[in-house]
């Protein structure tokens, strides 16, 4: 027959059952919210070769060529343009850097299938989404409006004599206006890379809408028919609109140059459209 417990082993059993509770109990976690997603993307933004690749080559072109054209230049030639416009050069090919990253940072993950393992992590795929624009947004602007303010620096310091004339703050909103509109480039070729799924895609899109639009505006000047859809083409396009934001003279070749705000209102209607079209079908997709 079994005795009774010692009561010393009782008091000891008893004095580890708290203990053994707390031990095996879940831990403490947070409710997921949109800071867990921005850290995420931002791991991945900073992980990846891709973004040194683009990133780099942007700030290459953008100074390299920038300062190029400022050592090319005098005092003089800076009476009728800002000290952030030879950055423009170089942006106009290094527009190309952030159009090409914004379409990886989504579509990379379908190419690889990681996507569904983000997806599984975080079934929020608005949020996800969200997380994805922003921190692009932010980096592909802060590394763009840098790189203009350099070469505008440059160039101050180089070419701000007495001949250069006088320069106002509103030449460096400009620079920023224009740092702005590539960024907004680069949040279109992400929604458009979010709709098709597919790296080589998404690029060939994205280029086509850049640089189709001045030689089609181009032929269809031709034509008396279609002389005034040509010359519109012309009038609001990238490359064309980047010029007048710099304070480059474009446009088409009848009228005045429309202004500042309304390339801008042009571009933001354009990729809002695509972003929202990107929200909703991420959203009702498998993956």
């Amino acid at each position: 027959m079994t005795g009774p417990t010692p009561t010393g082993a009782t008091t000891t059993g008893a004095a580890r059952a708290p203990g053994a509770a707390n031990s095996s109990g879940p831990l403490p976690s947070s409710r997921p919210h949109l800071g867990h997603a921005l850290a995420s993307e931002w791991t991945k933004m900073t992980s990846v070769r891709s973004t040194m690749w683009t990133l780099g080559s942007l700030v290459v072109i953008v100074v390299g060529i920038g300062l190029l054209v400022i050592v090319q230049t005098d005092d003089r030639s800076f009476r009728e343009i800002a000290f952030a416009s030879p950055a423009l050069f170089g942006l106009l090919v290094g527009q190309l850097a952030v159009i090409v990253l914004g379409v990886l940072t989504i579509t990379s993950e379908h190419a690889t299938g990681l996507v569904r393992t983000t997806f599984t992590a975080a079934p929020e795929r608005h949020r996800v989404l969200t997380a994805k624009y922003v921190v692009f947004s932010l980096t592909a602007f802060a590394v763009t409006a840098g790189s203009v303010g350099l070469v505008g620096a440059a160039a101050a310091i180089v070419h701000g004599g007495p001949e250069a004339g006088s320069h106002t703050a509103s030449e460096w909103i400009g620079a920023l206006a224009g740092s702005f509109y590539v960024t907004l480039l680069g949040v279109l070729a992400l929604a458009v890379g979010a709709l098709v799924r597919h790296s080589a895609g998404g690029i060939a899109v994205m280029l086509g809408l850049v640089t189709l639009p001045p030689v089609i505006g181009a032929m269809l000047i031709t034509w008396k028919a279609t002389t005034a859809v040509g010359n519109l083409i012309i009038t609001y396009n990238a490359p064309v609109a980047m010029m007048q934001l710099f304070g480059l003279q474009g446009g088409g070749e009848v009228g005045a140059p429309p202004s500042d705000l309304s390339h801008l209102l042009l571009i933001l209607l354009v990729t809002g459209g695509a972003v929202a079209a990107s929200y909703a079908t991420v959203g009702r997709r498998d993956v």
